[in-house]
């Protein structure tokens, strides 16, 4: 996929945990994971909302768009 998820950067800048933010935000750790490896498929306005003011940033910070490098797409 394009976008990458640096959600473990801005974590690390913060010095907080995964399960702080879950619990800052009212998120489970489970779903907070899902999203945080990529693996998720969509990400809800309110729930980016929530994890910038929780961590003090832009959802540019959190996510990054790459082009993909694969011939079979061009």
């Amino acid at each position: 996929m394009a976008i990458i998820v640096n959600l473990d950067m801005m974590l690390a800048k913060r010095k907080m945990t995964s399960l702080e933010l879950a619990n800052a935000i009212g998120m489970t750790p489970a779903n907070l994971s899902i999203l945080k490896t990529g693996k998720a498929k969509a990400v809800k306005l309110s729930t980016m909302d929530a994890i910038c003011r929780a961590l003090d940033c832009q959802p540019g910070d959190l996510f990054e768009f790459r082009e993909d490098d694969d011939p079979w797409k061009r």
